[in-house]
């Protein structure tokens, strides 16, 4: 069998990018953790999402739509959200059959591990 790739679009095979943070290691950037979720709600791993979210603004739980299949993730831009901030924004887009979501998300750390807490849609 061989390595699947990455959802997220790096060129890692799966198991070693996003699927280690899904299993539980902590995601070193806001890019990072923003590829990972990506790639979770492409598999519909909504304990990872849900996880991910800050306490704050999480909601009780994700309902994924059944009829949306996610193609690709292109970032745009990053500000900060390295090792050395506590906040970082990206900016992305994200493809699905039929169409895209492009948004600017914003991450804080909690605890020392990056969590997403809420995102801006954009045209």
């Amino acid at each position: 069998m061989t390595a699947r790739p990455c959802p997220c679009g790096l060129p890692e095979t799966y198991e070693a990018c996003c699927g280690r943070f899904h299993t539980g290691a902590a995601a070193p950037t806001a890019e990072r953790l923003m590829r990972s979720r990506y790639s979770a709600f492409v598999r519909q791993d909504g304990a990872y999402l849900l996880r991910t979210w800050h306490p704050r603004t999480r909601p009780e739980r994700i309902d994924f739509d059944p009829g949306t299949r996610w193609t690709g993730l292109e970032i745009l831009e990053t500000g900060a959200g390295s090792a050395f901030h506590a906040t970082g924004t990206v900016t992305f887009r994200a493809s699905y059959r039929g169409g895209s979501l492009h948004e600017r998300s914003r991450f804080e750390r909690v605890g020392g591990a990056w969590v997403y807490v809420d995102g801006e849609f954009l045209d």
